[in-house]
């Protein structure tokens, strides 16, 4: 092989189309699907969505002094309760937070918080402490896992190019695909499929190329296939955001072999004009995410779905001199399914009189929410993920 298509296979095989090798050896064509487990979305607000101008403490005197031209004016809030509301963009949201579907926990973070947008991402990827560095993701770690002899298919899928930290695995992995017709019509290529055709006989480092290569074709087959089973007759609202929950719903309704669904939205990082910016950013995230729900509703699939949404920090309390905020700590994070134990708010509003060099301080632990989710959404042991001292919140 010569030197350039070695490196523009070895390319290919590295990035966006990993495949976890516990795909291989199942019937692609066949049935490996099984929707009669539960599912879990997870959307990542990236950048350190603001959520003080998202779950708004419209009672509260102190949020308004410290926000002068950026708080949102009390009679503008989606009120939910007594003491906070949603910002306006997320009105679509609104009509699931009434129905019992919705599970909003405010002060959401960790112990000695960073606030670097790399490292605290990092933090929550892998489920660490603030000291701690792990290679591997939480949603990798319970691959490994729960996939050790695949009697049953463990799949994670991330909508992107390249996969996130969170499910890299030490030895299981999920998937980064962004379109399955674009996936498909690179792993058709001759000269790929002419690698996967040599795989049999070589021992030498070729062999983890040519593996991969037979792993991510008959993976992008099944993709593709799956991908055509049905498709949503919902209108979408017409952003890349929308169009990967559509995605999403679509490989659902198709019984795909997925358990796992990682999707982000990007641009939260609001250190100057934030208004404008986070009204357009929230008002994506809200109708993409009513339009899933009501397409996971027609089809009968939200009871057994359940999407979490985070962002890796909060804001400051206090804006800044160009109409922003900087690098915050805790925040609120979103829990949205058919079958919630506890809907609403699960926990106090933020105190913003008791601040850590004005900053929120944390009340729940990430780790916990990590720990709730696989205890009791994917009924598995937490403790070998996560470690020990988290215990199971009781929304699920």
């Amino acid at each position: 092989m010569k030197r350039r298509r070695f490196l523009k296979a070895s390319a290919l095989a590295s990035g966006s189309l990993m495949i976890p090798s516990f795909l291989k050896g199942y019937d692609l064509a066949g049935n490996i699907g099984n929707n009669s487990g539960r599912k879990l979305v997870i959307v990542q607000l990236s950048g350190g969505n603001d959520g003080l101008n998202t779950i708004i403490p419209f009672q509260n005197d102190i949020y308004y002094k410290n926000r002068p031209s950026l708080a949102i004016p009390a009679n503008k809030v989606l009120r939910l309760s007594d003491e906070l509301g949603f910002n306006p963009a997320m009105e679509a949201l609104r009509p699931v937070f009434d129905q019992g579907q919705m599970c909003i926990l405010n002060n959401v973070g960790y112990p000695n918080p960073d606030r670097s947008h790399f490292r605290s991402m990092d933090i929550w990827h892998t489920a660490s402490g603030s000291k701690q560095y792990l290679q591997t993701g939480w949603i990798g770690r319970y691959l490994d896992n729960n996939c050790r002899t695949c009697d049953m298919p463990y799949h994670a899928l991330e909508l992107d190019d390249s996969l996130s930290l969170a499910m890299k695995g030490a030895k299981k992995s999920g998937f980064a695909m962004s379109n399955p017709k674009a996936l498909k019509r690179t792993t058709d290529n001759r000269f790929l499929k002419l690698i996967a055709q040599k795989s049999g006989a070589h021992t030498d480092p070729l062999s983890y190329l040519y593996k991969t290569m037979i792993d991510t074709q008959s993976s992008a087959d099944y993709l593709y296939e799956k991908s055509k089973v049905h498709r949503s007759r919902l209108s979408y609202p017409n952003t890349p955001f929308a169009k990967d929950l559509k995605q999403v719903a679509e490989l659902l309704t198709a019984d795909t072999a997925t358990q796992i669904y990682y999707i982000s939205l990007s641009g939260f990082d609001t250190h100057a004009f934030q208004q404008r910016t986070q009204t357009k950013l929230l008002q994506k995230y809200a109708e993409a995410m009513a339009a899933f729900i009501k397409d996971l509703r027609q089809n009968n699939l939200f009871d057994d779905t359940l999407i979490m949404t985070f962002s890796e920090f909060g804001r400051r309390v206090q804006q800044n001199a160009s109409n922003g905020t900087d690098h915050g700590t805790a925040n609120n994070l979103y829990l949205m399914s058919g079958k919630l134990r506890r809907a609403g708010f699960y926990n106090e509003a933020p105190n913003l009189l008791d601040l850590d060099k004005g900053d929120l301080k944390y009340g729940i632990d990430f780790r916990r929410v990590y720990a709730t989710i696989l205890e009791r959404w994917l009924e598995t042991d937490a403790k070998g993920i996560i470690g020990v001292g988290f215990e199971a919140l009781k929304m699920i």
